[in-house]
């Protein structure tokens, strides 16, 4: 499984169109102080006040041509009197922006085994939008699946980017290998599993006639893969067989 390669340009028409989506979930006629069920105790305005913080983030570091970490995210809770759906327009159209006019090979750091390009953030924020739009739209009780291609390397990017950065939320003492495919795009992901650590099959070499021997295999949409592996919906969302508990060991 080669990871597919998009463009800058492809990054930020996804990141468009999905900011758009949350856009219109904001001002849908849900009540910004309606839960988020995916997002246990956060309220859509919450969701929104999330998201501009991840974007003031990136903005404020993304074009500085350094490769040091720029400090801490802020993750501070909605101050009062602030519009939330207000801030997060203001702070989306500033990091589309930025990511229009930077170069994607600018060195920029980011937190992953990666490399240290601004193109890092074009793709993470495509899909911090795409997850967040989804959720968005949860509170409102209806969400739109992930759009296949983009919800194809959402599953890439969870798995050669979050996990190995050590940004795993389920079981880390999970061993054996695992199959997801995506039913939607004919796209397979060969994962083993070792404890607290991963990895990502590359299926197009000259070992693609190897038997993998899964020891669970996972099958569903692209969008459903990508959501249950958020956390998103349940693993038995997808057909699954042989030992499901080691799924868990995959969760973002």
């Amino acid at each position: 499984m080669s990871k597919p390669q998009l463009t800058k340009d492809i990054w930020l028409a996804a990141l468009r169109t999905e900011g758009d989506a949350f856009r219109t979930a904001l001002g849908s006629g849900t009540p910004l102080d309606a839960p988020v069920p995916s997002c246990p105790g956060w309220s859509l305005a919450d969701l929104a006040w999330h998201l501009t913080q991840v974007y003031s983030y990136v903005t404020g570091h993304v074009t500085r041509g350094v490769l040091d970490k720029p400090g801490d995210r802020a993750s501070d809770p909605l101050p009062a009197g602030v519009d939330a759906a207000a801030a997060w327009t203001d702070a989306f159209t500033e990091l589309v922006a930025t990511l229009d006019a930077v170069d994607p090979e600018l060195p920029a750091y980011n937190f992953a085994p990666q490399a240290k390009k601004a193109s890092f953030w074009h793709r993470r924020m495509a899909h911090e939008t795409t997850i967040h739009r989804w959720d968005a739209q949860m509170a409102g009780g209806l969400a739109e699946p992930i759009e296949a291609r983009l919800a194809s390397d959402n599953v890439t990017e969870v798995l050669d980017t979050w996990i190995p950065s050590g940004r795993r939320s389920g079981p880390a003492d999970r061993a054996g290998m695992i199959a997801l495919h995506a039913t939607d795009t004919d796209q397979v992901w060969y994962v083993r599993l070792r404890g607290a650590g991963i990895a990502l099959l590359d299926t197009d070499t000259l070992l693609d006639s190897d038997e993998h021997h899964e020891r669970a295999t996972a099958s569903g949409s692209a969008s459903d893969l990508a959501l249950a592996l958020w956390g998103r919906v349940p693993f038995d969302t997808l057909l699954v067989s042989g030992d499901a508990t080691l799924l868990r060991g995959l969760l973002a």
